[in-house]
C-alpha cells in the first residue's frame, strides 16, 4: 500500500472514532457533552485564528501558534494518527504545550475571551494546560 493510502485510512479511522465518541455520548443521554465534543476541534481552530489576530499576543507566541497549525495540518506526525489513542494523544500534548506557552506570555484571560465553545470545554483546556 502507498503512503497516501495509509494516511487516508488513518484519517478515516480517526474520524470514525470521533463520530463514535459523539454517538456514544448522545446514546448515553449526555447531549451537552456530545455537542461539546463535536464542536471541540472547530472551536480550537477559531481559538487559534483569534490568537493569531490579537495584537496582545507577542510575535514569538504567534509563531508558535502558526507552527502548531502547520504541525496539525501535516499528514506526518511524531506518532502516526492511525495508531489508536497514541496517535491523537501526541497532537493533544503539542496543543497543550503551545497554548501553555502562549497564555503564560499573553495572559490566561485571552483564553476565556477568545474561546468560542462551551464553558465545559474551556474548563478541560484549562486543566490540560
Amino acid at each position: 500500500m502507498l503512503l497516501w493510502q495509509w494516511l487516508l485510512i488513518g484519517v478515516l479511522a480517526a474520524l470514525v472514532a470521533y463520530a463514535l465518541s459523539v454517538l456514544v455520548l448522545v446514546l448515553a443521554g449526555r447531549r451537552t457533552d456530545a455537542r461539546a465534543l463535536a464542536g471541540f476541534i472547530p472551536d480550537c481552530v477559531v481559538l487559534f485564528k483569534r490568537l493569531l489576530a490579537d495584537p496582545r499576543v507577542p510575535r514569538r507566541q504567534k509563531v508558535l501558534v502558526g507552527a502548531l497549525i502547520g504541525y496539525l495540518a501535516m499528514p506526518i506526525d511524531l506518532v502516526p494518527d492511525f495508531i489508536p489513542v497514541a496517535g491523537q494523544l501526541d497532537d493533544a500534548i503539542v496543543v497543550a504545550f503551545v497554548l501553555r506557552h502562549v497564555l503564560r506570555a499573553a495572559g490566561d484571560s485571552l483564553l476565556g475571551e477568545h474561546w468560542p465553545g462551551p464553558q465545559a470545554s474551556l474548563d478541560v483546556i484549562r486543566r490540560l494546560i
